[in-house]
């Protein structure tokens, strides 16, 4: 249930899509706790008659599209909203979803705490179905606490201080991203893990079914999950089975035979040809339904060999573009979904085949269009810049959240943890700092078996699937000498900082230069900073190329992320402007993609 009316009115996480469902987006009202008193005083009861101030969920309050646009300060900040169940709804169990709250929730309906939450950029739900009135209404409360100056906190580009600065940007605070209602049966799916595997042909699913009598036993009789898979409107696998317990395995073959189907390869999931399957669940009791849920997922397989990347069994060259995920009006929130696509959009049309979402973990509607129109992700988590053991903590839950919320887009091939030794800033020598590096690469390695992981991505590697390097060199000759051979590259120190970290050394890992170029292209009146400086279009062209081409034509380098997709407040070394207008034509930026240096005039 939606409305065109209401902002960011789409479905939030097309992965694990239900009919019965109502966004909670648009006002609320709102209040800063600067005195943290708001607990005290019971505000989530009836302690506080009004709010002062209306925002409009899901933007921070710190953003022009919340209606409020406060910049400053406020680390304490409650929301409150009265919502009337819809008829259809009751009767059934009734989950509250909110999509991230940075950074630690806390919710009450009608008076009645119904969940708690530590993570920024993940997401959490709960079951409110006992705290709703008889009629079927409620009060739902929310108190959000940043920790703004706390700089072990995972924050990503959010500064610390009051104003940003460098290559960081304002912070968010609260609410950023959807809040939804959803009505489910008392037993219903709660996830469904999708493994692709093309060289058999087949699906591994992984279901987990919320039982809440089950304590320790087994599920009630006649308890059957069937699953429709369909690619391009013909069934290629049905299957039904028995549930016995809170989780089930099953291994479903594809079928690749029937008019038209081309076989398995022609059914592949890539960047040029971005082909989904169609999924549908639906578990029965006694033949009767209680759960329908819809979904997707695309067959590739990413995977390395003697120093090079394949995807889908074939060497596959990756060029990803970083992206911030910023936006002037909404900061961390995409405006609307349009402006998802637009950027996904955007990125193809320059000749890259990948993102490199940075310091973010993206709205979920990001992960859908780049799986529906053919995108690479590497994803990344939103880093803090200082090691304490409490940071070790919030960084791992909240790292094995994010994972788990996404393991299922094809468009993710790599899992980037920490950046440039951001959090572990000792890294090169601190056996400590290199434990709590390596510990979230066997982690992730242990959540997801299937892509490679970066320890930290930049430099002063750990154990690691990939050796990627940072490097802002702006002439031609110095990056086609330093990628001239795989022993030059990793030697080459180009930030003053050791490729690998004390005890570690290079093994032969694919090359990949996952930043370079940051070229600031200034338009007209425009102030700000980038690593190199273009005077005109002309000019703008030749750099690009100068940079680009040398990693194109090196023989070990086995892909590159170019900094960057868009301006970002002070930062002006985008490809666009921070409010999305090309500095050039994206025709051009592909044919340097391409390795071809286009004949761009001077200006007069």
């Amino acid at each position: 249930m939606s409305s065109p009316s209401i902002p960011r009115a789409e479905y939030p996480r097309p992965q694990f899509e239900r009919d019965d469902w109502l966004t909670l987006n648009g006002s609320w009202e709102f209040e800063y706790d600067d005195g943290d008193e708001g607990e005290t005083q019971r505000w989530y009861a009836s302690g506080k008659p009004a709010f002062t101030k209306t925002i409009v969920v899901p933007y921070c309050f710190q953003s022009k599209l919340s209606g409020i646009g406060d910049p400053s300060i406020h680390d304490v900040v409650w929301y409150r909203r009265n919502v009337n169940i819809p008829a259809s709804f009751l009767g059934k169990r009734i989950l509250l979803h909110f999509g991230a709250v940075d950074y630690e929730a806390k919710v009450w309906v009608n008076g009645q705490l119904v969940a708690s939450h530590e993570g920024g950029h993940t997401p959490f739900q709960a079951d409110i179905t006992d705290a709703l009135d008889s009629g079927g209404s409620a009060r739902i409360v929310v108190r959000a606490q940043d920790y703004s100056r706390d700089m072990a906190l995972p924050r990503g580009k959010q500064y610390w201080k009051d104003r940003s600065e460098g290559i960081f940007y304002t912070r968010t605070t609260g609410i950023w991203q959807p809040v939804w209602l959803e009505a489910v049966s008392g037993i219903h799916l709660r996830q469904v893990r999708l493994t692709p595997d093309i060289d058999r042909e087949r699906i591994d699913m992984r279901f987990h079914i919320a039982l809440p009598f089950a304590n320790g036993g087994g599920a009630p009789d006649s308890l059957v999950v069937k699953t429709t898979v369909t690619f391009a409107g013909d069934i290629v696998a049905e299957d039904s089975f028995s549930i016995r317990g809170e989780t089930e395995f099953r291994s479903i073959g594809l079928s690749s035979s029937g008019p038209g189907s081309g076989g398995a390869r022609s059914r592949w999931w890539s960047p040029e040809s971005p082909k989904l399957f169609e999924v549908a669940y639906t578990l029965e009791q006694n033949g009767q339904p209680l759960d329908h849920v819809r979904s997707y997922f695309g067959m590739r397989k990413v995977s390395m060999e003697n120093g090079k990347l394949y995807l889908n069994n074939s060497p596959y060259y990756m060029k990803l573009v970083l992206d911030q995920g910023y936006f002037p009006d909404s900061l961390l929130t995409p405006p609307t979904d349009e402006a998802i696509r637009y950027d996904v959009e955007a990125t193809k049309a320059m000749g890259f085949n990948g993102a490199r979402k940075h310091q973010k973990i993206e709205d979920p509607r990001y992960l859908y269009w780049c799986d529906k129109l053919g995108l690479l992700l590497w994803g990344e988590m939103a880093n803090a810049y200082i090691f304490t053991e409490t940071y070790a903590s919030r960084m791992t839950k909240e790292w094995i959240e994010a994972v788990e919320r996404d393991y299922n887009h094809p468009c993710v091939v790599a899992w980037v943890p920490l950046n440039e030794s951001w959090g572990v800033p000792n890294i090169s020598v601190d056996k400590q700092q290199q434990n709590h590096a390596q510990a979230l690469y066997y982690l992730t390695k242990s959540l997801d078996a299937t892509r490679p992981v970066v320890s930290n991505d930049g430099w002063e590697h750990a154990v690691t699937d990939l050796c990627t390097i940072h490097d802002y060199a702006w002439k031609r000759e110095v990056l086609a000498q330093r990628y001239a051979s795989a022993e030059t590259a990793v030697t080459a120190e180009p930030a003053r900082r050791r490729i690998f970290a004390s005890g570690f050394r290079y093994e032969g890992q694919p090359i990949l230069v996952t930043e370079f170029g940051g070229i600031a292209f200034k338009q007209a009146g425009q102030e700000g900073w980038g690593y190199s400086g273009a005077q005109d279009e002309a000019d703008f062209v030749k750099r690009l190329a100068d940079v680009v081409h040398p990693l194109l034509q090196s023989p070990v380098v086995r892909g590159f992320c170019y900094t960057q997709l868009t301006d970002v407040e002070q930062e002006v070394n985008g490809l666009m402007t921070y409010d999305r207008k090309p500095k050039l034509p994206f025709e051009v930026i592909k044919k340097i993609n391409q390795g071809l240096l286009p004949d761009y005039p001077a200006k007069d």
